[in-house]
């Protein structure tokens, strides 16, 4: 699969995304060894060294993966990541999100979306996100950027299963959206 074409820099008001690099494994590790980041995460351990290690490797990977800084400090406070973009279906799923917990509640997870969001609308007419069913806050947190739920599947995992909720954000929803707050 192939993936959605990445920009060497997104600036926001006040984050930058970047490309995941390798350099920035004990930089975001320092923010991901949270464990309360991951309360809600299917993948509860993540929070440990060797767990997040893999993780960060298949980001790597994925030439989609983005870090996310702070721009007035510098300072790394968390990712997202590109998948499942289809070309001929001009679609790309947003996900693999994580940001440190100061950042919880504020404008940063809706400026990171925003940017990604814009982002990817030069190539696609629709952006998917997967939660979780158990991740309330990241549900909350597509209802508030404007995501509107479509469907609900359930996902086979290594040990069980695991309901998940699909929104979705149209291009000319978004585009209209934010024409309206920028006028």
């Amino acid at each position: 699969m192939q993936s959605l074409p990445v920009s060497p820099s997104i600036v926001g008001e006040s984050l930058e995304l970047r490309p995941l690099q390798a350099t920035d494994f004990e930089s975001l590790y320092s923010v991901a060894s949270d464990p309360l980041i991951w309360a809600q995460h299917q993948s509860k351990t993540r929070y440990q060294e060797p767990v997040f290690r893999e993780w960060f490797n298949e980001a790597l990977t994925s030439k989609s993966a983005l870090i996310v800084i702070e721009r007035d400090s510098g300072k790394v406070v968390g990712s997202s990541r590109y998948y499942e973009y289809s070309e001929e279906g001009r679609e790309v799923a947003i996900g693999y999100t994580f940001l440190s917990r100061e950042k919880w509640g504020g404008n940063a997870n809706r400026e990171l979306k925003r940017l990604m969001l814009k982002h990817a609308f030069q190539w696609v007419d629709t952006v998917w996100f997967h939660v979780a069913g158990q991740n309330i806050r990241s549900q909350r947190a597509m209802e508030k950027i404007g995501g509107e739920l479509s469907h609900k599947l359930i996902k086979p995992l290594t040990e069980g299963s695991q309901e998940n909720y699909f929104y979705k954000v149209e291009r000319a929803t978004f585009e209209d959206r934010h024409s309206i707050i920028n006028s």
